[in-house]
């Protein structure tokens, strides 16, 4: 008979995708949110397509204000009473989007800084994204990890540094550039998400895993996919075959999960 496990750390990623994007992270002490880009009846449905409860949920974290990131996160606090940690930069931006919260229920998580809450410690990074002050954030317990790094043209060596060697990564295939660059987009736009403040490709998603990957690897996501410029299938299969092309471990040492912007992924331990 196999043992269950009691101080896990699990996660699911209800959404991902560039409509809207949320994780939900728990641990025997701490359930929380990461974003909160959907509205606050579809999350509730992905929470309870997992068999979770959104007013069982403690904190939800923000990595910065663009839309699908930050577009129920007033509904979601006023509603289940959550605390909500985002930088100044990232109040600032989005405190006219997101409506009147309890002053204290809205909480400064400033870049770099580590916090923790019961059994769950939380670290965040900043990244080169087109917002106002976009950062990310690594997720601790019980010596293991989970990263979510998404939004971002590129990934430094000191960002790689920080993240390398975590249990689990959520990391970002945005676009085929190929699609890109032969789609319908306007070529501002274009500019935009190849450019360093926008988006990772999935050649970039790929390297990036190449350069961070440990032996504690074991579950990579891939998320933030563009509607109209990815496929889950062309996503999977870039990262897959670069990863191979360096003799990594896929299948083996670990392992690979597409996400889905209307789909939670299995609540799995990390």
């Amino acid at each position: 008979m196999e043992t269950t496990k009691t101080d896990d750390m699990k996660i699911s990623i209800l959404a991902s995708g560039s409509s809207g994007n949320v994780t939900y992270i728990e641990t025997p002490k701490q359930r929380v949110l990461v974003d909160a880009g959907l509205s606050g009846k579809k999350i509730a449905n992905l929470m309870a397509s997992i068999g979770k409860d959104l007013s069982d949920v403690d904190s939800l974290f923000v990595t910065h204000e663009h839309t699908d990131h930050c577009k129920s996160v007033g509904v979601l606090a006023r509603k289940y009473h959550l605390d909500v940690y985002a930088n100044q930069g990232t109040w600032e931006a989005m405190n006219s989007k997101i409506g009147e919260i309890p002053i204290g229920q809205k909480h400064l998580f400033d870049m770099g800084k580590t916090k923790s809450f019961f059994d769950l410690d939380v670290e965040s990074f900043g990244v080169s994204h087109d917002a106002a002050e976009p950062q990310f954030y690594q997720f601790y317990h019980n010596g293991h990890s989970f990263v979510i790094l998404t939004d971002t043209g590129y990934v430094s060596e000191h960002l790689e540094g920080i993240v390398r060697n975590a249990d689990g990564y959520l990391i970002e295939c945005n676009h085929d550039i190929e699609m890109l660059r032969m789609g319908a987009y306007p070529w501002s736009l274009k500019q935009r998400i190849l450019g360093d403040q926008g988006h990772l490709s999935n050649e970039d998603g790929a390297n990036t895993l190449i350069d961070v990957l440990g032996n504690k690897t074991k579950q990579i996501y891939l998320g933030h996919l563009s509607k109209d410029n990815n496929v889950k299938e062309l996503a999977h299969l870039t990262v897959e075959a670069t990863m191979k092309q360096q003799d990594l471990g896929v299948n083996r040492d670990f392992k690979i999960y597409d996400t889905d912007p209307n789909k939670a992924t299995k609540l799995v331990t990390i």
